[in-house]
């Protein structure tokens, strides 16, 4: 609702109480990159860029958590870069929570606090990433992935041990949703503001192109734009498949293994009798009693049982097993020996008296070896297969941790190493437009992207039949602008596109010059020779343009609550379609006094942010209390290193 006030989860404030809570850690490993971890965990070497009380945060510390943030937005966007995470203000954003945090765990230190080792074995066995086949922590995965990432469990435990100090000092307050209704009274006025106006439009497609473009005009837009026609980076991805069929002939069952699962099962394959029962559970022996009299007398067991504020339950298709285990071994002695039809009872069970009544009986033949000889088979071949392949997959990781490479692993298993084009990372090939990656080729790309040159290949999951997938990196083109020759037709028409939204804008402006000295805005857009269509009125309150988030008409309703009245503004149309002209002619002021609804929904609204800044202010708060010194040559040169070296 308010959105304007959800700002401060954009701010660096925010940013900081956000990281804390959501708990970096679990994050980082459920996405699969267990490299962002590390990014809070006090490295040794390097300078210092920042002193929090007399803990230390060094260059090594800040390079790391920006390199690993970076590494950790690539699991979303594949493509993202360091100089992005730079430009969007993510390295500064780095450095405060560093600080913040290392501020929040020195403070609970010097207030008592403790976090156990039990506490933090019970955070690393709770992440899924760590967890077997069997669901339970892997002591062996979470070595390996360690060595994957090359990290220690003395990093994953600091870094553990300092969001939990967080978490203790965070949580409790973050949940503070108390707002008094008289402070939410102007807020709850300002949502229920209404503004009325009129729109023009000056489509791009009326304005005239002008002059064709000569060779130079093309050269001169094709240097200034050549980002536009940068091809992305591109990788060949190697991989070998690993799917049941390359293991089937360990996944046949011999006879011998036939044979004795069909000894082991006997009781699934054995003749049997199953029976359809009414039964009817009474607490005490003498009401018990009366029912069977009931029921024996020719009152339906149904009927008897409602009669005396019972109910009955129906049981259907039970064996002798399964029906003891539902209402006890003596009862289910006594109706299995009765005939159909036959009510039996009462006899003492798990939960009361029974008094049951044979509905049916049937008779279920004994099947032979060679009946249920393909089920067998079936069962046999899918629990080999899984065996077979939870092998393979094994052998093959011992490899690829023993450093093995690519090519030994896929000749020590004789399997098929294979190769895609030079594809970006959304699976496209510029060279081979006609290639369209499978679902399970584009796993095997998002995997190739996440990876940095030189690392081991990964094992990705493809199909739901336990099959995987061998995947490493090729060839590795670099982003590069195409020759102009090979695009001159796109830039012949983005430089036409270009002209022709630059003159639509030149004409928006001389309207909005006209309309803002007093011409109304019919003469003014009628004076620019185009055939526009009509001017239309606009109304809307502050409620609607909450409710119009992220829709199209999120943007002109801003404009209309960001002017003051009888002003007007231009705002550029969606992909290059053309220019509004819109002018707020009336704003109605909003009073919430005695609405009761409207204040108590903008109190929920505001609370929810409440807590949120309370946090904010305290970790402030932590930081000047213990003193927080930052070296800027220091935090330059690291920012220089990242930029300079891809990030790297």
């Amino acid at each position: 609702m308010l959105s304007f006030f959800r700002r401060i989860i954009n701010s660096k404030a925010g940013v900081v109480v956000t990281f804390i809570v959501l708990g970096v850690i679990a994050i980082a490993f459920a996405a699969g990159d267990v490299s962002n971890i590390s990014g809070m965990a006090g490295g040794l070497t390097g300078s210092s860029v920042a002193k929090v009380g007399d803990a230390k945060i060094t260059a090594n510390d800040l390079r790391t958590a920006a390199q690993n943030e970076v590494a950790a937005y690539r699991q979303e966007q594949p493509t993202f870069d360091m100089a992005q995470f730079m430009a969007a203000g993510g390295f500064e954003g780095v450095l405060q929570r560093e600080i913040t945090g290392l501020s929040l765990e020195q403070f609970g230190k010097d207030q008592g606090m403790v976090v156990s080792r039990r506490l933090i074995d019970g955070q690393i066995a709770s992440i899924p990433a760590f967890r077997g086949p069997n669901g339970q922590f892997d002591p062996a995965l979470y070595q390996q992935l360690l060595a994957q990432r090359k990290m220690t469990d003395a990093q994953v435990r600091t870094d553990l041990e300092r969001t939990l100090f967080a978490q203790q000092l965070t949580v409790p307050t973050i949940g503070a949703t108390q707002m008094a209704m008289q402070m939410a009274l102007p807020y709850a006025s300002l949502l229920l503001e209404k503004r009325g106006g009129e729109v023009g439009f000056i489509p791009t497609r009326l304005v005239p192109t002008g002059p064709a473009p000569s060779d130079a005009d093309i050269q001169a837009f094709y240097t200034r734009n050549v980002q536009r026609y940068t091809l992305p980076e591109r990788r060949v991805v190697r991989y070998a498949l690993v799917t049941p069929a390359a293991i089937a002939a360990k996944a046949t069952p011999s006879e011998a293994e036939i044979a004795r699962y069909y000894q082991s099962n006997q009781s699934r394959y054995a003749a049997a009798e199953k029976r359809d029962v009414t039964q009817v559970i009474v607490a005490d022996q003498a009401g018990a009693n009366a029912l069977a009299a009931k029921a024996k007398g020719g009152t339906s067991l149904a009927d008897a049982a409602r009669a005396a504020g019972l109910e009955a339950s129906v049981q259907k298709g039970l064996d002798k097993a399964a029906y003891a285990a539902l209402a006890s071994a003596p009862v289910a002695d006594a109706v299995f020996a009765a005939a159909k039809g036959t009510v039996v009872g009462p006899v003492r069970g798990t939960l009361g008296f029974v008094v049951a009544r044979v509905d049916g009986v049937t008779q279920v033949p004994g099947k032979t070896l060679a009946q249920v000889r393909p089920e067998i088979v079936a069962e046999l071949t899918k629990q080999k297969q899984a065996a077979a392949l939870g092998e393979m997959r094994n052998a093959i990781e011992d490899s690829l941790s023993g450093n093995a490479t690519f090519e030994e692993v896929v000749a020590d298993r004789k399997l098929q190493a294979q190769t895609t084009p030079a594809v970006t990372a959304q699976g496209t090939a510029p060279d081979a437009p006609a290639f369209q990656p499978t679902p399970e080729q584009r796993a095997m790309i998002t995997a190739a992207f996440t990876a940095e040159e030189g690392d081991a290949p990964q094992l990705v999951p493809v199909g739901q039949d336990g099959g995987f997938a061998i995947v490493g990196v090729g060839q590795i083109q670099r982003s590069a602008p195409r020759p102009l020759a090979q695009v001159r037709a796109q830039v012949l028409a983005d430089l036409n596109a270009d002209r022709t939204r630059a003159a639509a804008r030149k004409l928006a402006n001389a309207v909005l010059a006209k309309v803002n000295k007093g011409m109304p805005m019919a003469q003014a857009l009628k004076e620019t020779g185009l055939a526009v269509p009509p001017v239309r009125p606009i109304a809307a309150s502050r409620r609607d343009l909450a409710a119009a988030q992220n829709t199209p008409a999120a943007a002109p309703l801003a404009l209309l609550f960001s002017m003051p009245q009888n002003k007007a503004r231009t705002l550029e149309a969606p992909q290059n379609e053309g220019w509004y002209i819109l002018r707020v002619t009336k704003i109605e002021a909003g009073n919430a006094t005695g609405n009761d609804a409207a204040i108590r929904a903008a109190r929920g609204d505001i609370g929810r942010l409440v807590g949120r800044e309370y946090v904010s202010q305290f970790a402030r708060a932590v930081r000047d209390t213990l003193g927080v010194k930052t070296d800027p040559k220091a935090i330059a040169k690291v920012r220089s290193e990242l930029l300079n070296n891809g990030g790297n």
